[in-house]
């Protein structure tokens, strides 16, 4: 295991977003990839759009599909213009934005910083701002941007950071020539502690691992990257832990595999930290459990807070020494604050039942010598109320998810005085002994 406290500390600041008019909150949609690979066309995709309707999705907040890659003909036209698939969409592209907008959902598009993109079609190195003018005539106004077929060294004279700017120039240059709205950026190019330091200054989120897959090692990986890059999530710029995999049996990633917990659990670490929201499973055949996760109100309006843009953070890693790094078993205790009370996200990293236990002030979002009421975030119920801790039983790879509000001062005569006492002391200098 790596001990990463020297590099915790030295991102101890949150990053400031990129606000240029867009992407103040987490984006929320369907991604065609992990559920289609390339095997789609407008009318599956259309299908895919008429479920979120049918679903409550478009309601909830996931209000655009992006189409991920394999869209366009393997060659450009003479004049260097992308070429719709005419197979894929017999009528065009913007027929197919045209009608998901009829249904209350924008379209978004995917390109690549390289020479292609990463199933082989065309990338938009060197063609930044053509490829814009092409996407906003298709009725685009998002872009996820990918990091394939890079190329080489001497040819670029610039790094990924280089490589990401030219089409956050492209970007602002376009929406200025044309009195349009900027696309909003976001930069896939599989990071892990690097894109936090720059990102923010070219795109609304930035991706910090690879590509997801519907695993439970997966996502305890994505979660332990995400404890050490948490901090660069703000209102217009935020960590990317890529597509929600709950309930996906799709084609473009081996079968979903995820149990019931484990997919709240994904859920649950997605929406507290702060990342777009971008569903990749076959809405035409789902089951109503998938339907109630994906539509936890209650998470949801924490992953779109008007008014705190900052995401949850680990207080206490639990199974490992705290700031140091297990893509087994990642941290277990987060907390942070929104508008709604003091948020706390607990997991259980193993592969068996287990028995969890936090007091209140390890948060630095709690006040001492307070008791709060506790409202569960899965269970939409009103627990009580909590004082100096709380105790949990929690599945193999479960979650609770608890929000927490002041409910005045603590009985008096608790002891010891102090929720945690080690430098807590009495008025003449003695400390306080248990």
């Amino acid at each position: 295991m790596l001990s990463l406290a020297v590099i915790a500390a030295a991102f101890a600041s949150t990053a400031v977003g990129l606000n240029n008019g867009v992407g103040k909150l987490p984006k929320m949609g369907y991604n065609t990839f992990n559920n289609f690979g390339c095997s789609y066309d407008h009318f599956s995709a259309y299908a895919q759009v008429e479920a979120m309707v049918k679903h409550g999705l478009v309601e909830a907040g996931y209000n655009t599909i992006l189409i991920d890659d394999c869209y366009s003909l393997k060659n450009r036209s003479a004049e260097g213009k992308l070429v719709a698939d005419p197979e894929k969409f017999p009528y065009g592209i913007k027929n197919f934005t045209d009608s998901v907008k009829a249904l209350g959902v924008s379209a978004s598009a995917y390109s690549n910083a390289g020479y292609k993109t990463c199933a082989g079609h065309p990338g938009s190195y060197g063609y930044e701002k053509q490829d814009l003018e092409t996407f906003a005539e298709w009725g685009f106004d998002y872009l996820k941007y990918d990091n394939c077929y890079i190329p080489f060294d001497n040819v670029t004279q610039e790094n990924v950071y280089g490589r990401y700017e030219r089409m956050a120039n492209a970007i602002a240059e376009f929406a200025e020539e044309t009195n349009s709205t900027p696309f909003q950026h976001s930069l896939c190019e599989w990071g892990w502690q690097q894109p936090s330091t720059w990102a923010s200054r070219f795109g609304q989120s930035w991706r910090i691992t690879g590509d997801i897959k519907p695993w439970w090692s997966t996502l305890a990986a994505i979660i332990d990257a995400a404890s050490f890059t948490y901090w660069s999530t703000n209102f217009y710029g935020r960590i990317d832990m890529d597509i929600l995999e709950v309930g996906n049996t799709g084609q473009g990633t081996p079968p979903g595999n995820l149990t019931y917990d484990e997919a709240k659990s994904h859920f649950t670490a997605w929406t507290l930290l702060k990342s777009p929201l971008f569903l990749s499973t076959d809405l035409t055949n789902v089951t109503e459990e998938t339907i109630e996760i994906l539509t936890n109100k209650d998470l949801l309006k924490i992953n779109q807070d008007p008014n705190v843009g900052e995401s949850i953070s680990p207080f206490r890693w639990g199974i490992n020494p705290d700031y140091t790094s297990n893509v087994t078993h990642p941290a277990q205790y987060w907390s942070g604050n929104s508008s709604y009370g003091v948020v706390f996200m607990v997991l259980n990293t193993l592969d068996t039942e287990a028995d969890m236990f936090f007091n209140l002030t390890e948060s630095w979002a709690i006040r001492a010598g307070r008791q709060y009421s506790v409202y569960d975030l899965w269970s939409h119920t009103d627990n009580g109320t909590a004082i100096r801790n709380i105790s949990l039983t929690l599945p193999p790879h479960g979650v609770s998810a608890l929000l927490l509000n002041d409910d005045g001062p603590e009985p008096e005569g608790i002891e010891p005085y102090c929720g945690v006492w080690y430098q807590c002391s009495f008025p003449n200098g003695t400390y306080y002994s248990n």
